[in-house]
């Protein structure tokens, strides 16, 4: 058996080619499917199946594109709903690749159409080896059971399904069934995933909080507390996902666009969005241009910060980059990208135009200016439980995807220090408060990790 696990960690999500005798099966692909069909030719494979353990909300999925480009069939839970062509699954129904044979395992809890693939390689053994677990079982944690409220199931009925579904399905196999889920450390999918990207059944009984021993009851209440609120375009990509995505390759060329005409689309409400690091946009940006580096999890935070239909001009140092920006976001379905400003911010100076700045500060001037008892408010744009572990003292927790919703507890006329775990939020979070009139500001530079390097003192 050929197997790989293909891991996105900008999206912190895993996808699985799987092959045997000249056949392939992807498991939950990602919407850029070139990574699949190089992956399966250079291996002498052809793919055949295309499964979705669920309807993705967190990305779009790329499966109605590959079954196009491959002519394999599309499998789902038979409870998806799904627009497209497709085989619904139930529970026992197998297909067979080469020696490989897939076993699929109705598993509701994160969604009614959640299932696990168990996977034997029968020229190993007649026994499974391991386990495909989507969004049912994660490392170290499980999918969240609140994201299908509009059709009609609350948290609590959703969770008493996941249970059940852990109890009667997975925990009934083997200690050294291997699992490999479909997320990692930084997915909204779940409250607290390993930086793991799989694991042995036996090793998660003995540390998965949610695979104790405990009533159903007990455990319904567990997963429904300290959820966060799901990010905004959690819904329009499950929808996406059910309807079956365009192809990229239909999307609008990129436009290279002159200062001029972006100061026109600026006017129009056209986001212009900065793709470069917060050292480089620190150092000079367009003003009004809203920063979110490419290098960190630039499309789960451009998802939650912008509504699905928001249109984009990007700022990046070529055009390849603001290609690969352009293809990002078209992974969670923000697809309305008009262009990006040719030459970067060169041209703009080049063109007689102002560049702004923002501040860079160190955690060491941060200390002394709270030390002088400076009139600086400090905020922390971390999500709360990272706040509640341990915080630069004093500074008021609005979490990043919040803060357009809690100016008011700020102060426009004060200045303000922003930290969050490394300065990539907080210098997306200081363009924000730019763009909303705050003009004294300052990103401190590596957060609160370098913060408790430097020996400085946390608050819980």
């Amino acid at each position: 058996m050929f197997f790989k696990q293909l891991y996105l960690g900008c999206l912190a999500q895993a996808s699985y080619l799987i092959g045997s005798e000249g056949e392939a099966v992807v498991v939950d692909p990602r919407r850029d499917v070139d990574v699949y069909i190089d992956e399966a030719a250079a291996q002498g494979l052809k793919i055949g199946h295309i499964i979705e353990t669920h309807l993705h909300a967190d990305f779009v999925s790329g499966h109605c594109e590959l079954a196009k480009r491959t002519g394999a069939r599309i499998y789902l839970g038979h409870k998806s709903g799904a627009a497209f062509a497709h085989v619904p699954v139930h529970d026992g129904d197998e297909i067979a690749v080469g020696q490989v044979v897939l076993r699929f395992l109705e598993t509701p809890g994160h969604t009614p159409e959640s299932i696990c693939v168990l996977v034997t390689d029968r020229a190993v053994a007649a026994e499974p080896q391991m386990v495909l677990t989507g969004d049912t079982l994660f490392i170290g944690d499980v999918g969240r059971p609140d994201l299908v409220g509009s059709k009609g199931y609350s948290s609590e009925d959703m969770a008493g399904m996941l249970y059940d579904s852990l109890r009667e399905k997975i925990l009934k196999l083997p200690d050294a069934v291997v699992v490999y889920p479909a997320h990692g450390a930084g997915s909204a999918c779940g409250k607290n995933i390993s930086k793991d990207t799989y694991s042995t059944l036996g090793e998660q009984r003995r540390s998965n909080y949610a695979l104790k021993e405990m009533t159903r009851e007990e455990f319904v209440k567990v997963a429904t507390c300290d959820l966060s609120e799901p990010p905004r375009y959690f819904g329009h990509d499950a929808e996406l996902n059910r309807l079956g995505a365009s192809a990229l390759g239909e999307l609008a060329p990129l436009k290279a666009m002159a200062p001029a005409e972006i100061e026109v689309a600026v006017g129009q409400g056209i986001v212009l969005l900065d793709v470069r690091d917060a050292q480089a946009y620190g150092r000079g940006h367009v003003p009004g241009s809203l920063n979110l580096g490419l290098k960190g999890q630039f499309a789960s935070w451009a998802g939650s910060l912008f509504a699905p239909r928001q249109a984009f001009v990007l700022v990046a140092d070529d055009a390849p980059t603001a290609a690969e920006a352009r293809m990002r976001l078209a992974r969670v379905g923000l697809e309305n990208v008009m262009g990006y400003l040719d030459g970067g911010v060169d041209a703009w100076s080049g063109h007689g135009r102002t560049l702004a700045s923002l501040r860079q500060m160190e955690v060491g001037d941060l200390k002394a200016d709270r030390d002088r008892g400076a009139e600086l408010q400090v905020i922390d744009v971390r999500r709360p439980g990272e706040h509640q572990a341990g915080h630069v003292p004093g500074a008021l927790n609005l979490p990043l995807d919040q803060l357009e919703h809690s100016l008011g507890r700020l102060d426009s006329k004060r200045p303000v220090a922003i930290v969050c775990q490394s300065g990539y939020r907080s210098s997306a979070a200081a363009s924000l408060l730019a763009r909303a009139g705050f003009s004294d500001l300052a990103n401190v530079v590596g957060g609160t990790a370098a913060w408790i390097q430097a020996g400085l003192p946390t608050e819980p």
